[in-house]
Formats: structure tokens, sequence, C-alpha cells
């Protein structure tokens, strides 16, 4: 029996991969985006566009768009690096940044609480960079105070809904070759995104709130 997997940010890199592996297996896809790329909409895929993570709106477009829809798997994928530094810093940049990696994914997971259920699993796609231990060069300040917010609230979301019979997994994806990193890393989206799946497929209630790189190892907070 397939399952009904929601991803956000669909529409290119990371979460496009994801989509496309995830429909090969059978399983019944909804991607979302603020815009729909042509090769999403060719991808054969339901697709949900208008949901900007950022805003409550995007939240009640998308609430509208799955109508009665019960989602067996919420992918949080929707996010965005600036870059500042102690001689250019932009408090405006950190801010936007905020609001789409740390409030947008719990904005989403919370909005789609009524469509999840006993043995839904949630993925938070985080960084490494979000890791306090791991930061030994400093800079990109929006980008790690984002994501290390939102590996706070990953643990919190870990514990507040584990009693709903609901798994949170916290990932980082690897320095992979996207438009974010400007196509530098050492993997291509389509391995970050079967290395994700993966973790997904182990992802229990017994190792719920763990933060793991994309290859299955434990990262440091």
């Amino acid at each position: 029996m397939s399952n009904t997997i929601v991803i956000t940010g669909a529409n290119r890199g990371i979460g496009l991969a994801m989509a496309k592996l995830w429909k090969a297996r059978g399983e019944r896809v909804i991607a979302t985006c603020r815009e729909p790329s042509r090769v999403l909409q060719e991808l054969g895929v339901e697709v949900i566009d208008g949901i900007d993570v950022s805003r409550e709106d995007g939240v009640i477009n998308l609430r509208s768009g799955l109508g009665n829809t019960k989602v067996d798997m919420l992918f949080n994928n929707a996010g965005m690096m600036q870059n500042e530094t102690v001689e250019q810093m932009d408090y405006n940049q950190i801010r936007e940044q905020f609001e789409v990696n740390t409030l947008g994914p719990l904005r989403v997971t919370l909005g789609l609480l009524d469509h999840l259920h006993d043995g839904s699993k949630v993925g938070l796609m985080t960084s490494r960079m979000g890791s306090i231990a791991d930061n030994t060069s400093g800079g990109r300040y929006g980008y790690r105070i984002s994501k290390a917010g939102l590996n706070a609230a990953g643990k919190s979301l870990a514990h507040d809904l584990k009693p709903k019979g609901i798994a949170v997994a916290i990932l980082h994806p690897g320095w992979v070759q996207t438009d974010m990193t400007g196509n530098s890393g050492n993997l291509t989206a389509e391995q970050a995104a079967a290395n994700l799946i993966e973790r997904m497929d182990e992802l229990s209630l017994d190792n719920t709130g763990t933060f793991w790189h994309s290859d299955g190892s434990v990262l440091p907070w």
C-alpha cells in the first residue's frame, strides 16, 4: 500500500529529487512550492502551489489544497541560505531566514497536525551548520542561527508528538550540488535524496528526535 507524502519546496533541487524517487517507488507524492518549475509539472505528481512557508496564509492554502487527505509523511524541505559576516551584517536577511528555515517547518507541521495520524513521520531538513559543536569557521549568521533554531524546535516536536504516534527526523542532507551551494557539493541531489529517503524509512518512535547526517551518522548538537 502506497504512502501519501507531502514535500515542501519541491520545485527544484533535493525536494524535486525526493519527489521523483518516491513517485518511482509507487508513493502518492504531493509536491508543494511557491511557483512550480516546468520539471516539477512534468513529473506527474500532485502539485499544490502558492505555498510560502514563511506566511500563515501559505499554510492555510496548503490545508485547503489537501482537503481531507491524511498524510503519512511530511518532509519539510523548503529553505534558504544567505550570507552575513561581522563586516557585513544584515539583520533583515537573518529575520527572513528565520521565518523560512525555523518558523516555516514549525508552522507547516503544526498546521497539518489534523492531517497526520498515529504512524505518520515528519522530516525536517536542517544542516550541520546549525550544530554549535561543529561550528569551526563562523560566518553565515542567519543560516546557522535559523538551523540551530530548527534543531531545537525539532527536538521539542519529537517529544510532543511522540504520544500521538508521530516520529520526527532532523536531517542534514550532506554537501549537495544545488543552487544553494552553487553546485559545489560532493553529492548530487539524487544521491542526497536517496540517502534522506533511507533515513525516513528507518525513522521510528524509538529513534525520533535524532539529528542525522543523511549517511546515517549522528551529528553533534
